[in-house]
């Protein structure tokens, strides 16, 4: 599906009602794609306030929505080891049940839990986004 900026909130929903009950969400694509700017839209969508920016230093940020739920969002970039994402506890947050919204998760690949939602973002050259996303 083809979007333009203007039309991120329709899309988020689109993606929300898409991810079901699937609560581990992986967001791929090139630097700049708008995985971030995805995001904060979801969040907007499921009820969250307050600042919503990438995690890219602290890796994990936390959100809460209206109804009291939380979310994590992940930001692997800077992760030089998957290990680094371990001795954090990366999946005590997976196993939580709570919805975890990550980038750059090709940096954990192996410790990826097999059931994930995953949404893949490609900036085209008239500056539209082109979105897939599906369970994995």
């Amino acid at each position: 599906m083809i979007y333009k900026i203007e039309q991120l909130s329709e899309v988020a929903r689109q993606v929300i009602a898409a991810a079901g009950t699937k609560n581990i969400w992986i967001f791929e694509g090139e630097m700049g794609a708008g995985k971030t700017t995805l995001i904060k839209a979801i969040c907007r969508e499921l009820g969250v306030k307050g600042n919503i920016q990438s995690p890219t230093f602290s890796i994990v940020n936390e959100y809460l929505t209206d109804k009291g739920k939380t979310i994590y969002h992940f930001d692997f970039y800077r992760l030089k080891k998957e290990e680094e994402a371990l001795d954090f506890g990366v999946e005590e947050y997976f196993d939580s049940g709570n919805i975890c919204l990550l980038e750059w998760a090709g940096k954990i690949e192996s410790i990826l839990p097999d059931d994930f939602f995953k949404i893949t973002i490609n900036l085209e050259e008239d500056l539209t986004r082109n979105i897939a996303f599906g369970i994995a």
